[in-house]
């Protein structure tokens, strides 16, 4: 394979030669990130995945190939400061004076970047707390935010391709999405517009290294139990605002959520998810005091994808404690619990069950990083290890929900690890919900109101030594969407 690169201030050139490369994926990312509060723009980052165990070796007669030119016109509008008016101006004036261009539209250019530069300034203000607020600033962040959503839709399905399966499982996602539409509609209004939700505070320097804030609404001054929550979506499609829904519930009744967003595939792989991850926690246990949390309850949860995850981000936290001078940002014991809720942990018996469901196993393994990381990636077969005895010592107490009717990730996967946990002498058990499914739990249940049996489940461990709380009359609940609609979403889903 033959790779040239050059870059320059204006531009960047990547040739390839793919006639060795079969099959592979070229893919364009951009990428708008925040650092150190301030803005900053990565264009033209091409990522090239081949399946796994793809061999690569040089071509005897490479065959030229038309070059690939990415123009960073878009970075320089997006890095432009009211400090560069005065030279932009003169420059303009002088391509004016000399023919060069036509004044009227390098204006009107000047004006639609200055435009672009203050709606982005605007979004980030506001996604790191700040109190001024503006509609057309809540707007602009909105669709920032779809336009992520749909940029990486798009992306995974050019790498997937567009076959009968898939195709399926998107209508049958496209008809669950608009028939839960006005729970979702609610939930989005309180997400953009509330004053308690602290939006894309950054955690790290890679692209999308955020996490929302759910402050609770009664600000009494004491510091408040913290749940860092980390999403799922099947490893390609979380993202952090997938957990609004938990977040609001959870700090209604008086707890402070983190919802942790990390790189997908085919952004990254499990090393840089559970890299991500990982950082996100630690953000969580160094800087949450200052947001009113109590640093000496932090609980760490996830779902789904999102649940495996977490629990490989903890296992390798422990591992890493448990050697000798090993450097950490945080520690396994400023967790006070781990909640898995509908969770997979040995993915040796899951490649051919999700195979069958239509993540397949080609896919899968570039995920995992191929077929030999997997038991790596498998926090049960970890556990099980007699090499991790040190470090199961070091393990908060592990509480696993799942849903007996789950048919995308079957639970028999949490009653098998909360057993090898309780095997290598963790603090450990599994919860079954009998007839719910792996959406039940997380999104049907919360939208029809009421008493939440997971949910209440869930506050009375977080609660737990708190008495005072447990007493406290709970909200009510309102019903978000019909009955009627829950149920035919229900039987449409393709989770």
């Amino acid at each position: 394979m033959a790779i040239s690169y050059s870059a320059s201030s204006s531009s960047s050139l990547i040739t390839l030669h793919p006639s060795t490369v079969s099959p592979c994926l070229l893919l364009r990312h951009s990428t708008e990130y925040t650092l150190n509060h301030s803005s900053a723009t990565e264009s033209a980052l091409f990522i090239l995945i081949s399946p796994p165990h793809a061999q690569l070796s040089p071509p005897p007669n490479p065959i030229p190939v038309p070059s690939m030119v990415v123009s960073r016109e878009e970075n320089a509008a997006a890095n432009f400061t009211p400090e560069d008016e005065k030279s932009k101006l003169l420059m303009r004036t002088a391509a004016t004076a000399s023919g060069g261009g036509d004044e009227s539209s390098n204006s009107y250019q000047q004006r639609r970047r200055r435009a672009g530069n203050e709606r982005l300034v605007t979004s980030h203000g506001d996604a790191v707390g700040s109190p001024r607020k503006t509609l057309r600033g809540e707007m602009g962040h909105a669709a920032a935010e779809t336009w992520l959503v749909t940029r990486l839709g798009l992306q995974l399905l050019r790498y997937l391709g567009v076959g009968y399966k898939w195709m399926v499982k998107f209508l049958a996602l496209y008809c669950y999405g608009m028939l839960l539409m006005p729970g979702f509609l609610q939930v989005a209004y309180s997400y953009f517009f509330s004053s308690k939700i602290r939006r894309s505070i950054v955690y790290g320097d890679q692209p999308r290294n955020r996490l929302d804030l759910y402050l609770p609404r009664n600000d009494d001054g004491s510091p408040k139990p913290v749940v860092a929550f980390v999403t799922g979506g099947a490893w390609i499609i979380g993202y952090k605002a997938w957990g609004t829904l938990l977040g609001q519930q959870l700090s209604d009744r008086d707890i402070i959520v983190a919802c942790i967003d990390y790189r997908n595939f085919p952004q990254g792989t499990m090393s840089d998810m559970v890299r991500d991850a990982s950082e996100g926690i630690s953000f969580v246990c160094n800087n949450i005091s200052k947001y009113g949390g109590d640093p000496n309850r932090i609980y760490l949860m996830g779902q789904s994808a999102g649940a495996h995850i977490a629990a490989c981000a903890l296992l390798d936290q422990a591992v890493k404690e448990s050697g000798e001078k090993e450097s950490t940002s945080w520690s396994v014991s400023q967790i006070k619990a781990y909640f898995g809720l509908s969770g997979g942990y040995n993915l040796l018996n899951l490649v051919d069950h999700f195979h069958n469901r239509g993540l397949y196993r080609s896919i899968f393994l570039s995920i995992m990083e191929g077929e030999e990381s997997l038991r790596k990636f498998s926090p049960e077969l970890v556990v099980q290890d007699p090499k991790f005895r040190n470090a199961a010592s070091l393990l908060p107490p592990i509480v696993l929900f799942h849903g007996t009717d789950d048919y995308s990730i079957p639970s028999d996967a949490s009653k098998n690890f909360a057993d090898s946990l309780q095997g290598a002498g963790v603090k450990a058990e599994s919860i079954l919900y009998d007839g719910k499914t792996h959406t039940d739990l997380f999104l049907q249940d919360p939208l029809r109101g009421g008493k939440d049996e997971m949910f209440e489940d869930l506050v009375a461990y977080i609660h737990g030594d708190d008495s005072a709380a447990r007493a406290a009359a709970a909200p009510s609940r309102r019903r978000l969407v019909p009955e009627f609609m829950l149920k035919l979403a229900r039987s449409i889903s393709p989770f």
